[in-house]
């Protein structure tokens, strides 16, 4: 009986053995990736002293490092009466020169092509030499009422009438209609490819090479001053005082000052550094805003 137990322990030890040391089976253990969407936002970086009068546009030359302000001066943006002036800050806000050129009626959006400043006023498309700093050119624009945003690209200026709801061009002297029928068209923007983007009534939109257009996002309307992150992201200013991130995909604000009735104009970008310029209308100074996306 003995020699039985102990047989009948050496083989259940053995066997517990076996199966201890045998293949195990387990549980295999799925681990999720979260992404997590980081939602852009905008931290005040400094502004100029209430010394602009009513400034409407913020150009950031990345070439020279230079930030032009155009100025309406006074309270009618469609008042023929000299007041206009285009000023230059320096990046730390400080106000380099407040009457870099003066004498202009109520200047809008700006653009820079081969070292010339292009502003729209009223109904004319003013062209100033950089180097002298002086008037030298203009073009009176065929039934032009309202002339606002510009943008450059190749060669070519690309210019907006709200009013007449068209986008002009510039090239080689000559001024022609590139697109119409776009309900207070506003903020215009050129991509590298020579995209054309812009800002209307429907919302953020782009042009085809045939002049037609497709809305991009619908939600972002009645926009100012365009600004494309790349990607398939922009930046979109609204004057009532909002500033929003923009894409295909939907809309972010990141910046809402209407309750200080601060306007948020046509706004300028300085890409290196993720800064954005914010001409604030009746407030008569820029803000200058840190992007963070």
């Amino acid at each position: 009986m003995k020699n039985y137990l102990k047989k009948s322990f050496a083989a259940f030890t053995a066997a517990t053995f076996l199966i201890a040391c045998g293949p195990q089976k387990t549980e295999e253990v799925v681990e999720e990736t979260v992404v997590e969407t980081k939602t852009p936002t905008l931290t005040l970086l400094w502004e100029t002293e209430a010394s602009l009068p009513t400034n409407e546009s913020v150009l950031f030359d990345a070439a020279t490092g230079t930030i032009y302000v155009s100025n309406i001066g006074g309270m009618d943006p469609q008042a023929k009466d000299g007041k206009g002036s285009i000023a230059i800050i320096d990046k730390d806000g400080k106000i380099v020169n407040a009457s870099w050129v003066t004498g202009l009626n109520s200047p809008k959006g700006m653009a820079i092509s081969n070292g010339k400043l292009y502003v729209t006023d009223i109904d004319e498309l003013v062209e100033i030499d950089i180097a002298t700093a002086k008037v030298s050119n203009t073009w009176k624009v065929d039934g032009a009422e309202f002339l606002n945003d510009v943008a450059a690209h190749d060669g070519t200026v690309y210019f907006t009438d709200m009013n007449t709801g068209k986008v002009h061009s510039y090239a080689d002297g000559a001024i022609s209609t590139v697109s119409e029928g776009h309900a207070s068209i506003n903020g215009i923007a050129v991509a590298g490819d020579g995209t054309i983007y812009g800002l209307d009534g429907s919302g953020l939109k782009m042009w085809h090479s045939d002049g037609s257009s497709m809305v991009v996002n619908s939600n972002v309307t009645g926009g100012d001053g365009l600004v494309i992150l790349g990607d398939g992201n922009f930046i979109a200013s609204r004057w009532q005082g909002e500033i929003w991130f923009a894409s295909a995909d939907g809309q972010t604000m990141m910046l809402d000052t209407k309750t200080a009735e601060s306007n948020t104009a046509d706004i300028g970008y300085n890409a290196a550094e993720k800064i954005i310029y914010v001409p604030t209308f009746f407030k008569n100074k820029v803000a200058a805003y840190k992007l963070d996306y």
